[in-house]
């Protein structure tokens, strides 16, 4: 999508500007933290990490792969904007990708160096609203349930204390749809 990946603002952007139009594109990679890889995750991704650095932290890059190829297919479902497009350091940004078919998505959302805020309740789109969906973090740690209803009118409460700082969710309506 661009030669351009090394600045998460511009990567967010990018992801948001073309995933309504074009289910599949792909970029480079460079990032180990959080922040920076999932601001430039994409459905393909391209290693663009330095290997001539001996610091380069090889079990790290590994581990965020890995997580990316399980959750990589979500990244096809429908794409439903969370947040404004904002080009600020002061903003948050996110995004929601849901399979209906299955009852299963993923949430991205980003804060900016500069965002005062810690929080935000973001509502959920395409979902049942009569389901009801369990929600975990990516860490598998968090997990929390709320009917559909409640997603969609009231919103998913993020919060994300790392300034710049990501929150990825992942969510499947329970019992699990076949």
């Amino acid at each position: 999508r661009s030669d351009y990946l090394t600045e998460p603002v511009s990567q967010q952007l990018h992801t948001y500007g073309i995933a309504p139009w074009i289910p599949f594109y792909g970029t480079g990679v460079s990032g180990t933290d959080p922040y920076v890889f999932w601001s430039q995750a994409c459905p393909h991704i391209t290693g663009g990490w330095d290997i001539r650095r001996k610091d380069l932290d090889y079990p790290a890059i590994r581990a965020i792969v890995a997580e990316w190829r399980a959750l990589s297919p979500l990244m096809l479902a429908d794409f439903y904007p969370l947040t404004a497009y904002d080009v600020g350091t002061d903003a948050w940004m996110g995004w929601q990708f849901h399979r209906p078919e299955d009852g299963k998505g993923m949430i991205l959302v980003f804060r900016r160096p500069d965002s005062v805020y810690e929080a935000a309740r973001l509502p959920l789109f395409g979902i049942d609203e009569k389901a009801t969906y369990r929600v975990r973090d990516r860490s598998g740690k968090a997990v929390r349930t709320a009917r559909g209803s409640e997603l969609m009118e009231r919103g998913l409460k993020v919060e994300i204390t790392d300034r710049p700082g990501v929150a990825l969710l992942v969510y499947e309506s329970t019992p699990a749809r076949k």
